[in-house]
Formats: C-alpha cells, sequence, structure tokens
C-alpha cells in the first residue's frame, strides 16, 4: 500500500485571490519637475507606464526616438511580409533592443504590431515592395544585404564575420525567404542547430542574429 501523505493546511490568506501584480513603470514626478522640453507634462502628471528603460522615462514620445536616432547602430533589419506573419512584431521589438538604424518590411504593407509592444513608435519603419527594391535601396547607401535562413548552401553564422554596415534580412515563418530575396542578397547564413526541427522561431533567429552582430559590432 502507497503511504498517504496528509496535505499541509493552508492559512485562510492562501486561500483569497491571487496578489496583483507589480505595477509597471513610474508614478507620477514626485518634486519640482524637470525644466526640459524632453519631458512630457501629462507623464509628469500622471505617470509613465510604457514599456522603456528608465532612462526614456518621461520622455516624449517624440524625444526618445530623436535620441535612439542619434545614438543607433550601422545595420538594419528587413522582414519579408507575404503570410501576415505574426513574428513581424516581435522582430521588430528585438531591432528595437538592439538599436537598429531601422526597420524594413518586404512585400505586403500591413502587418501584425502586436508583438511590437508600440516599440515601432520609435524607431523607422519602412515599406519595400519587394526583395530587389530593398536590394537597391541597401546598394545606394553602402549596405550589404545578408539572408539569414537555413537552406542549402548556406554558410554557419556562428563562424560569421558580418560587415558592420548591413541589412539583416529574414523571411516568414515556416517557408523562409524567397528565391529572389536569396538571389539578392550578398551573403546567405543559417543558425547551427543540434535537434529535429528544421528551423528555429523567426523572430527567435532574428535575435540571434543581432545578438552575433552586436558581439562584433556594438559599443560595450
Amino acid at each position: 500500500m502507497p503511504t498517504v501523505v496528509d496535505r499541509p493546511t493552508l492559512p485562510d490568506s492562501a486561500a483569497g485571490p491571487p496578489p496583483e501584480p507589480p505595477a509597471v513603470g513610474v508614478g507620477p514626478w514626485v518634486g519640482d519637475w524637470p525644466d526640459h522640453e524632453r519631458y512630457d507634462p501629462a507623464l509628469l502628471a500622471t505617470g509613465d507606464r510604457r514599456n522603456v528603460v528608465d532612462r526614456y522615462r518621461y520622455w516624449t514620445e517624440s524625444a526618445i526616438r530623436a535620441d535612439l536616432a542619434a545614438r543607433a547602430n550601422p545595420f538594419h533589419v528587413a522582414v519579408e511580409n507575404w503570410e501576415h506573419d505574426f513574428n513581424i512584431g516581435a522582430i521588430v521589438r528585438t531591432a528595437n533592443a538592439f538599436g537598429a538604424q531601422g526597420v524594413h518590411i518586404v512585400g505586403k504593407r500591413r502587418w501584425n504590431r502586436r508583438g511590437a509592444m508600440v516599440t515601432d513608435r520609435y524607431l523607422n519603419v519602412a515599406h519595400h515592395g519587394d526583395a530587389a527594391a530593398l536590394a537597391a535601396w541597401a546598394v545606394a547607401r553602402d549596405l550589404a544585404l545578408i539572408a539569414i535562413d537555413n537552406v542549402p548552401g548556406s554558410s554557419p553564422l556562428e563562424a560569421a564575420e558580418l560587415p558592420e554596415r548591413c541589412v539583416l534580412l529574414f523571411g516568414q515563418e515556416g517557408p523562409g525567404l524567397t528565391e529572389r530575396a536569396l538571389a539578392a542578397s550578398s551573403a546567405i547564413y543559417a543558425i547551427t542547430q543540434y535537434g529535429s526541427t528544421r528551423s528555429v522561431n523567426a523572430a527567435a533567429a532574428a535575435a540571434i542574429a543581432m545578438y552575433h552582430w552586436a558581439l562584433r559590432h556594438a559599443p560595450r
């Protein structure tokens, strides 16, 4: 017979509703308000609950955009958008986190912004009708177009010396990059995998590639 262990009796407080999660951000400004145009009076009065780092608390949206643009790293991120992929928002959010100069949507203009968590408000998001248009834009600005996809003939990303000035191009979840996008790229790299799945999530792949670029080029 298995031994029956009595469960401990929980105090009455443990049986109540779960505690409320802590509030995000900061409340109203305490003390004299800062005298600078970058601060938003409405946020100073009511608090700042946005998804921003402490450096940008109480700043206006335009002030954050201007500061990020001035400090941006010299790389861009592009993603093909043919099937309204939900990963695009997460890729935009990661591009913001790594200080990309901009994000480029190739294909359909409309994309699902939910995963971006409003980070697209703080960096430039441009649109290109197809990969050829993106490639022409990159060439005009001396930016190498680098494809990231697990396809035959690709080289391992972990051994790559990514150029400082480049556009990292990603495909849709599932089908990956189109043949036209691969043909327009100056190099194709893949993330080495060790399990049974054919590919990693598109947003995860983008984060890995951006981190790989940052290890080599981003200031500490």
